[in-house]
């Protein structure tokens, strides 16, 4: 070969190996932004024309329809009120699943102004895609916005029968398809990221190519994309049809997992892959809302990912080069959570090594610190925290740690402020009709102090900073899927909520309405993260862990913080070298004497060192 040429092929390695290096690695915004979760159908009706119908909720495979005389549920009802149709005979958690209360991507831009004022700078979508439920995992279409969050439902729909799903080439653009675009280029003007939530794990029975398998059965051209254990006989006249659904969930069939060269266990990562055909469209969709039109300027900047361990690690890593290469800097965050429900959080470090993920949902860093700053069960010092986090720290790359989405609360556990309010373990026994001791009023003034202090834990720690939404508002609610109440806006007059539980007797109510003082505080925490880079990118040193006394300082170059808890109900004082500080939650300066502070009982401190 000529020097010439070899030159050029060191040049052409050196360049692949630095593409290479670029997308192991979590895109640089990821640390930076705050992230607001929403919930589309709970969040806020801005159009009340395209409301769900009792046709838009059915699952006629299922013979699942909306009870007789169904309606809409008015924004502002008390949740614990049974609707009119709800059946006496059917457990109330249950007959919660058919309500709708209208929620629409009109409503996210007419609360676009609210966002920017409370300081969010990253959007997570709970799934938009086409759906007969309130919470959208069971899509009928990966490709179109669900029509019911658009402004023409029943044009939306013919859009879509007069499409080939299978076909990229044939799809069009509905008019909820339209707005949620707007959506998209609205928040780019506010200088805001936005990702997608899917699960590529199942469809829902509405799915067209799921559709077509129960028309054609073995005939179908799609009977390979699910996990079917038997199809139906035509010479009988009973239904011999079996399929996998996810976790024994029929109302959700599992895309059929191939190449499996490892042990597949639930919680667990394994190699593997899922079938060719539905890969194919998958990575389609994928392409379609990354760059539409082919314009990556106008998309979506990356995805969260459900159930990602039932998925094997091969075609996450297809997916990851497939998304990478239409929009490098695009963020890829997973759900990886439970191991062993109640007792073992999943290990995120295969997932975060570069080649799949940039990021989890880091349930695994909020455990522990709610076992330290609530009041429950559990309870555990400063020196158990410390342990706990670290552990979980010391084992993620510098730039993955950074980028975790520090999840706490989302549509899948309790809402804070009940979660802070009962004692009970993480995730177990937190909804009323699993444990009747289980409170859902109104927490009381004890809790808020110390969901604050955990709020100033995690605004000042390693990781991006989340926010399911409504949290910021005050409202409370145990698990699903009492943490899905509609927003409480603060123009809207809500009926008060029964105290006691599902039992409509009690004459007692909680007031219900947007607390603005939470709302600040919330705010406040938001713009100093903001303000202050060194909580983003500063190293965290730990200071005092002894008891239920908790510091450290997060440290870059010449720039400190101290971070200081006391989560007990006396004064505490900490030892410090510094001579002066700035209080940034009251922009105050504070003077050192005898090389010590105190912090008042049930409170926290973050103080900027001054030179």
């Amino acid at each position: 070969m000529k020097k010439i040429d070899w030159l050029s092929f060191l040049l052409l390695l050196s360049l692949s190996t630095q593409a290479q290096d670029k997308n192991a690695k979590a895109p640089a915004w990821a640390k930076d932004v705050v992230w607001y979760q929403i919930f589309v159908e709970r969040f806020h009706n801005g159009d009340t024309k395209n409301d769900p119908t009792a046709k838009d909720i059915a699952q006629p495979f299922l013979n699942n329809f909306a009870p007789e005389g169904w309606k809409l549920t008015p924004w502002t009802q008390d949740w614990f009120k049974p609707d009119t149709w709800f059946k006496p005979d059917v457990p109330f958690h249950n007959m919660l699943q058919y309500r709708r209360y209208g929620g629409d991507l009109q409503g996210v831009l007419n609360k676009l102004d609210y966002l920017q004022k409370l300081g969010v700078t990253a959007i997570f979508f709970n799934p938009l895609n086409h759906a007969p439920s309130l919470h959208k995992y069971d899509a009928a279409s990966y490709h179109h916005i669900d029509a019911n969050f658009g402004p023409d439902p029943e044009g939306d729909k013919k859009i879509m029968a007069a499409e080939n799903p299978n076909d990229p080439s044939t799809w069009q653009w509905t008019q909820a398809d339209l707005l949620f675009l707007k959506l998209i280029d609205e928040l780019h003007k506010r200088n805001m990221k936005i990702i997608l939530d899917y699960s590529w794990n199942h469809t829902g029975t509405n799915f067209w190519a799921w559709q077509d398998v129960i028309k054609n059965q073995e005939k179908s051209a799609y009977k390979d994309w699910y996990a079917i254990q038997q199809f139906d006989k035509a010479e009988t006249t009973e239904s011999e049809f079996k399929y996998e659904g996810w976790l024994n969930i029929m109302s959700l069939p599992e895309i059929r997992k191939t190449d499996i060269t490892t042990t597949r266990k639930i919680g667990f990562p394994y190699e593997g892959n899922i079938n060719a055909g539905a890969k194919q469209h998958m990575l389609a969709v994928a392409k379609r809302w990354l760059a539409p039109n082919g314009n990556s300027n106008k998309g979506i900047d990356g995805f969260r990912l459900d159930v990602a361990d039932q998925i094997g690690l091969k075609f996450w890593r297809e997916f990851r080069n497939h998304v990478r290469a239409i929009q490098p800097n695009a963020y890829l965050v997973g759900e990886i959570w439970w191991q062993e429900w109640p007792d073992k959080l999943m290990n995120p470090v295969p997932y975060t090594t570069g080649d799949v993920f940039d990021a989890v949902m880091f349930y695994q860093a909020y455990r522990p610190a709610r076992y330290f700053f609530a009041k429950t069960n559990f309870d555990i010092t400063a020196e158990q925290l410390k342990d706990s986090l670290n552990f979980q720290w010391n084992r993620l790359k510098k730039d993955n740690l950074l980028a975790m989405m520090n999840v706490a609360s989302s549509h899948d556990a309790p809402r804070l402020l009940s979660d802070f309010y009962n004692p009970y373990q993480y995730k177990a026994e937190a909804v009323p009709h699993d444990n009747k001791n289980y409170k859902t009023s109104k927490p009381d003034e004890e809790t808020y102090k110390r969901l604050r202090l955990y709020l100033m834990q995690t605004f000042t720690s390693y990781g991006a900073p989340h926010i399911w939404n409504g949290e910021e508002m005050g409202m409370w609610g145990a698990d699903d899927p009492y943490q899905r109440k509609p927003l409480m806006w603060p123009e809207f007059t809500f009926e008060g909520e029964t105290k006691n539980n599902i039992q409509y007797l009690s004459s007692e109510r909680d007031e219900v309405k947007f607390n603005a003082e939470h709302f600040k505080f919330y705010q406040q925490l938001i713009g100093i993260r903001k303000r202050e880079k060194v909580l983003t990118d500063g190293e965290l040193v730990w200071h005092v862990t002894k008891g239920k006394t908790l510091s450290y300082y997060r440290i870059e170059g010449e720039n400190k913080i101290l971070v200081a808890f006391n989560v007990i109900n006396q004064v505490v004082t900490l030892p410090v070298e510094q001579k002066q500080f700035l209080d940034v939650m009251s922009n105050k300066k504070i003077k050192v004497t005898n090389k010590q502070i105190e912090i008042a009982p049930m409170s926290g401190l973050i103080l900027k060192v001054l030179k």
